[in-house]
């Protein structure tokens, strides 16, 4: 029977894992700040587009959303080499190489002439930067098996607690020190990450993974390639489904909140998901440590399916607010188990390049997402894309639950390069 592996908490640290603590939280610090230091600059960006010389407002919002689209553009197509390359020569130097890359380009921002460097800067960001996936990478693959979902839970937290403060603080900031200051201060802040990262994470040599990782792809040498698959496109599907809301929330609120206050109660309503996320993602982590990632991964993608349908028919703006807080809570522990289910399911000289190209995914349903919600919301109406994905979660549900079926088969056996000091959990089938 197909099982998933339990490293034994009485067997004694390997190597790898023997600073997973400490590294976890040098990465949650550093995945925050530098989360922060990209996403501030959303409330000030029009601004400063027209400071760099953009006049007419149509091309202003263009402009911001070139600016805004360009690094999440060129990261989307770099993570699985920042991963793989990760693979061979560690996953510390893909921090080191992450944190100065992004101390040098966003100190750069605050330095602009025109707004074509600008974009030139943030497609250099998503090219260098990466701080947060490459975390995700090696906790995934220095944590404990036992304690990988938790672990990565809580790293998420940090993340969506970036993206959280990140635009607080960019609203801040610039009337005390303008905007070219909090550019400055943004690297400064990252270039402290950039030394914490390289002087505290500990990560030790593996000349076996190494070697292994040279010799064959990272696709190439998995054995098994359907748990990856599975969760490659539940990644992507995630992303997609929940940025698909994001477009219309504004315009959808402002059918039962009148005057100033539409905007107000519309970021409340985008703040309550992230809120909820930041909030269940640890310990639906540790959940899944225990019962299973895929059990976890199938009950959220369905609970978050069926708040949907009630978001539809809203008649108020409290509503809203708690159904998204719900939906954030039942999503909040997704990305964490896709993550975890990859780590078990893929050998160690592997794991960096397929999280890269989980990342990858990720990515193009946060591209992809918005431009169909908007399209749907648009010309269908804006229930539509409620109802809409709700199916692809229900979709996304069922394709999970069939995938974990088909793990437990008899016939099917672990991918694992090395086993020792374990033993089997039989509440924890995947």
């Amino acid at each position: 029977m197909t099982v998933e592996t339990r490293w034994d908490a009485a067997a004694p640290a390997e190597p790898e894992t023997a600073y997973w603590m400490r590294n976890l939280i040098i990465c949650l610090i550093g995945s925050f700040t530098t989360i922060v230091a990209m996403t501030l600059l959303l409330p000030f960006l029009p601004l400063y587009v027209e400071e760099l010389g953009v006049t007419d407002k149509a091309a202003i919002v263009q402009w911001s959303g070139i600016a805004y689209g360009a690094t999440f553009f060129a990261a989307a197509f770099v993570a699985p080499l920042w991963g793989r390359l990760g693979d061979i020569y560690g996953r510390k130097l893909m921090l080191v190489r992450a944190s100065l890359g992004m101390t040098v380009a966003i100190s750069l921002m605050g330095m602009a002439g025109s707004v074509w460097q600008l974009v030139a800067l943030r497609l250099f960001t998503g090219l260098a930067g990466g701080y947060a996936s490459g975390s995700m990478v090696l906790v995934a693959t220095q944590t404990p098996k036992h304690r990988s979902a938790w672990a990565l839970g809580v790293l998420s937290s940090g993340i969506m607690a970036g993206n959280l403060v990140g635009p607080l603080i960019g609203g801040a900031l610039p009337p005390v020190i303008g905007i070219r200051g909090t550019f400055l201060l943004a690297g400064g802040v990252i270039f402290f990450t950039f030394l914490a990262t390289t002087f505290l994470i500990k990560e030790e040599k593996s000349p076996a993974r190494k070697k292994a990782a040279k010799a064959r792809g990272s696709w190439a040498s998995i054995s098994d390639k359907r748990p990856a698959i599975a969760m490659l496109t539940i990644g992507l599907l995630l992303m997609l489904a929940n940025m698909s809301i994001e477009p219309i929330i504004t315009v959808y609120v402002a059918q039962f909140v009148a005057g100033a206050h539409v905007t107000m109660i519309s970021g409340v309503v985008m703040a309550a998901a992230a809120l909820g996320s930041i909030l269940s993602a640890s310990w639906l982590g540790k959940l899944a440590d225990r019962i299973g990632h895929w059990t976890v991964i199938t009950a959220a993608l369905a609970a978050a399916a069926l708040l949907l349908i009630p978001q539809a028919f809203v008649t108020s703006a409290w509503q809203l607010v708690v159904l998204r807080f719900l939906m954030g809570i039942a999503l909040g522990g997704l990305l964490p188990c896709i993550t975890a289910v990859i780590r078990l399911n893929v050998p160690d000289a592997a794991a960096g390049g397929i999280l890269g190209l989980s990342i990858s995914s990720q990515y193009v349903g946060q591209v992809a997402g918005p431009v169909m919600g908007g399209f749907v919301g648009g010309h269908i109406g804006m229930r539509a894309v409620f109802l809409g994905t709700c199916v692809l979660l229900a979709i996304g549900a069922i394709y999970c639950w069939w995938s974990a079926r088909r793990e437990k088969r008899p016939d099917r056996g672990r991918n694992f390069n090395s086993v020792r000091h374990h033993h089997v959990n039989p509440n924890n089938i995947e």
